[in-house]
């Protein structure tokens, strides 16, 4: 492992420990040249899986989009990058579960949603406008009142 701070391979691993609940391992090393501290990640490597977007077009997954996504719907909401992390872990624990080469968005759209509702209402909320694909303000307000617990007729 190269020091990202003067280029030598020479280093010791100073910490270890499990991360993204156990599929991961997190080293923080210390250069043996220069004495500076860096993290790494070590995790097994997964098959490639193909996003269905609604165009019909493919893409390959990318952790850092699901990230991306939700961090936008917890702006200025009391949500953690570690709680951000751990939906998104989740999610791909679904998506390993699934066992598919190809997802589609809104599937994983829907995983995302799950995880949220849990932490968060208003960031669920924000998801969920985007996720849907509200056709008018009616569909809008059958999500807020299933979010309450109501029929959506009241």
């Amino acid at each position: 492992m190269k020091c990202p701070h003067c280029g030598s391979e020479e280093d010791k691993v100073v910490d270890s420990r499990a991360v993204r609940d156990g599929r991961a391992v997190r080293r923080r090393r210390e250069c043996l040249t220069c004495e500076e501290r860096f993290t790494t990640y070590e995790a097994v490597e997964t098959q490639p899986v193909l996003v269905v977007k609604r165009s019909g077009e493919r893409m390959a997954y990318h952790r850092e989009k699901v990230i991306l996504g939700v961090t936008k719907a917890c702006e200025k909401r009391p949500v953690s990058l570690e709680q951000i992390e751990i939906i998104v872990d989740r999610v791909e624990r679904n998506l390993a579960r699934a066992g598919r080469r190809e997802v589609p968005s809104e599937s994983i759209g829907m995983y995302v949603l799950e995880q949220l509702r849990d932490v968060d209402e208003v960031a669920y909320v924000r998801f969920a406008s985007v996720y849907r694909s509200f056709q008018n303000i009616n569909e809008f307000f059958a999500l807020l009142n299933d979010l309450r617990g109501e029929d959506g007729d009241k």
